[in-house]
C-alpha cells in the first residue's frame, strides 16, 4: 500500500476538514463506516472527492459529506469507489481527522 498527500477542495467535509487542508491518505486501505475516504464516482471518473464512508453498497460505498448544506455525495451520484482512506491531517492543524458528529 502507498501513501499520498491530498488537498481538500470545497466545503463538503466541514467542520472535520476545511478547504485547503492537507491530509495523508493510504491508497488501497480497507474502509470502515465512519472513515473519511478518498473516492471516485463512476459518473465522474476524473474527479476525486473526500467524503465520509457510511455503508457498503452493491457497487461500492455509500458516502456522504459532513456538511449537509454544501456537498454532492451518494444522495446525488450513487455509490462511490473508495480509492484511499484518510489517516491524518498534515496541515494546517496536524492531527487525527475528527469523526462525524
Amino acid at each position: 500500500m502507498r501513501w499520498r498527500r491530498v488537498v481538500v477542495v470545497g466545503p463538503s467535509m466541514s467542520p472535520a476538514l476545511h478547504h485547503g487542508d492537507v491530509v495523508l491518505v493510504r491508497l488501497g486501505a480497507a474502509a470502515r463506516p465512519g472513515d473519511a475516504v478518498l473516492v471516485r464516482w463512476a459518473s465522474r471518473p476524473a474527479q476525486l472527492s473526500v467524503k465520509r464512508a457510511v455503508r457498503r453498497a452493491d457497487d461500492g460505498w455509500w458516502v456522504r459529506g459532513d456538511n449537509p448544506f454544501g456537498t454532492t455525495d451518494s444522495e446525488v451520484l450513487g455509490p462511490a469507489q473508495v480509492v484511499a482512506v484518510v489517516r491524518v491531517r498534515l496541515w494546517p492543524r496536524p492531527g487525527p481527522v475528527p469523526p462525524r458528529r
